[in-house]
């Protein structure tokens, strides 16, 4: 059975950095998909320049704040605070989710500026903020589920400085879905 779990071991980290590449793909499509999109329209008169929501900046700011949370709960399990950790992780996956509302609140923003993702009056820029933002979106909300199963395993005692694994493995994910963030917030704030 050990030799199971230290194949799994082996075999989660290659895992995981494809997934980040199919997920650096998926957005590199996105990213390019916008920059034709707005070539084009551009040249015709039909693009809409528009600024981005405040709530984004807030939410920017808030899944930074969340990557610093989720260091000092890695830091905290390797050095045997276990419950300091698990605390940790736990204000990780808050904050997660307050992103994931004041992105929302900027689709409100966007509604009450008459920038729709899709229908009568919707103009293909604001489409696209719509589409790039709920796709990451999507991968915060995979990463708060993720994260809400590590904190459980670090609440029962399963993580200590000897196994702590599958929270480096966790944190590979989440500065990963805030870093990206970063980039989608400065390329579309850069590229109206």
């Amino acid at each position: 059975m050990d030799t199971l779990k230290q194949q799994r071991r082996r075999a989660s980290m290659p895992l995981m950095w494809l997934g980040i590449g199919s997920i650096i793909m998926a957005f590199a499509g996105l990213t390019s998909g916008y920059v034709v999109s707005r070539t084009s329209l551009v040249q015709a008169g039909q693009w809409l320049t528009f600024e981005l929501p405040v709530a984004f900046r807030y939410s920017t700011l808030i899944i930074v704040l969340s990557s610093l949370t989720f260091y000092w709960a890695k830091k905290s399990i390797a050095n045997d605070q276990v419950q300091m950790g698990w605390k940790l992780l736990a204000l990780t996956a808050l904050l997660g989710t307050l992103f994931i509302v004041f992105q929302v609140s900027g689709w409100e923003e966007l509604i009450n500026e008459n920038i729709y993702f899709a229908g009568a009056g919707s103009n293909p820029a604001g489409s696209w903020v719509y589409a790039i933002s709920l796709f990451h979106i999507a991968h915060v909300a995979g990463g708060i589920i993720a994260l809400l199963v590590v904190t459980i395993k670090a609440i029962t005692g399963y993580y200590s400085s000897e196994n702590s694994h599958g929270v480096k493995l966790m944190g590979m994910y989440w500065h990963f879905v805030d870093l990206l963030w970063l980039y989608l917030y400065a390329f579309l704030s850069v590229i109206r």
